[in-house]
């Protein structure tokens, strides 16, 4: 670039900067919304279930039923509430006041004391809720065992089980589901900001009529699209340091990767981004029709198909191929490597590689449709 084309674009930019501080609208749309998404999927949404609410009916009394019936309660999982018979305990599952019931039959303590049986347990779950229901299921198998194993070891029985299974957790020892919905989050934060905003923005600036004035100068297209990127960049990677600093200090989420790895494969997925809302914008100059195309294309396949919340291997296979062509399928996957595990410089490159790939195509997309925009 020539030293008068330098000085173009950085009057352009130190133009965009101005119209952005200007602008309450665009630094809402950066800074705040970004905060409230982050807090909405940091408190609002979480796989991880706790206090589950269970209706126990004791029919057996015994000291073990009672031991299992304490050992549960005090238990993080449950919540447990006692009903006197089986309609209230259908009542309280039929109306939501509970998501499982636990019977206790009144031979339970017969079969204990046999010894030679397994004493029976009854658990019924809301199945129109199914994940809900297989975490209850699941969750009392494991609480059971648990017991057990206690009973066992308080009456000095030494016989050891066949098979020991000791499991181990990589990356995310306790289970706690904000650990990959917060990058996650940050992943869908950086489509609206770099999607969304740009694509408004510069629609704004096509009905004001501004745009056309922007034109009539000397600046070549080159020099406008790098003046409406750059601002915007540094605009996403202000909002991502600052939804990082939240969610490691607020959430907890730790940063086991580097600082460097995370701005490169952010600047590059910001790339990708802002090409698509400028994309956006030149094939519509309407702010609403703008943001409609721009949610329908970027914010809502990147919230559903990119393994933010839905696993993306329990999808169909289908579907499976359709992620490939998602950007934000890569950022969400990066951003959780970068966060849990570290640097993987395989995985960062090569999901670096596909995004940059996308993002040259939508800018060479770009390129064409402005180019005729401008002929016409």
């Amino acid at each position: 670039m020539s030293l008068e084309s330098i000085l173009r674009v950085r009057a352009l930019i130190h133009k965009e900067f101005l119209q952005i501080i200007r602008d309450q609208s665009s630094l809402l749309m950066a800074f705040f919304l970004p905060l409230l998404l982050l807090f909405i999927y940091g408190y609002g949404i979480s796989l991880d279930m706790k206090s589950m609410r269970l209706s126990c009916l004791m029919e057996d009394r015994s000291p073990p039923a009672m031991s299992l019936v304490e050992s549960l309660s005090h238990s993080s999982f449950f919540s447990v509430s006692f009903v006197n018979n089986k309609q209230e305990m259908e009542k309280e599952i039929t109306l939501g006041g509970c998501l499982g019931g636990l019977t206790i039959p009144s031979y339970f303590s017969d079969f204990w004391e046999n010894k030679e049986q397994q004493a029976p347990l009854f658990l019924v779950a809301d199945g129109s809720q199914p994940n809900t229901a297989n975490f209850v299921q699941n969750y009392m198998t494991s609480a059971v065992k648990n017991w057990l194993e206690q009973q066992r070891v308080e009456e000095g029985q030494s016989t050891p089980p066949l098979i020991q299974l000791t499991p181990r957790m990589w990356y995310n020892q306790e289970l706690d589901s904000h650990y990959f919905l917060i990058p996650g989050s940050i992943a869908i934060i950086m489509t609206l900001i770099g999607t969304i905003l740009t694509a408004l923005v510069v629609a704004r600036e096509w009905e004001r009529g501004t745009m056309e004035a922007l034109m009539a100068t000397p600046l070549s297209l080159a020099e406008i699209l790098l003046g409406k990127l750059v601002p915007y960049f540094t605009l996403g990677l202000l909002s991502l340091f600052v939804c990082t600093g939240i969610g490691c200090l607020v959430f907890g989420v730790p940063l086991k990767g580097s600082l460097f790895a995370l701005t490169l494969v952010s600047s590059v997925f910001l790339f990708t981004c802002l090409s698509l809302g400028l994309f956006i914008s030149s094939l519509t100059r309407n702010q609403f029709h703008a943001s409609q195309i721009a949610i329908v294309s970027a914010f809502l396949p990147a919230f559903m198909l990119s393994g933010f919340i839905f696993e993306i291997s329990s999808m169909p296979w289908r579907i499976q191929l359709l992620t490939y062509l998602l950007p934000a399928r890569y950022m969400v996957s990066s951003l959780q490597t970068i966060f849990l595990v570290g640097d993987v410089p395989y995985l960062l490159v090569r999901n670096c590689l596909a995004m940059l790939l996308f993002g040259a195509g939508l800018f060479g997309l770009l390129a064409c449709t402005a180019k005729k925009r401008i002929d016409s």
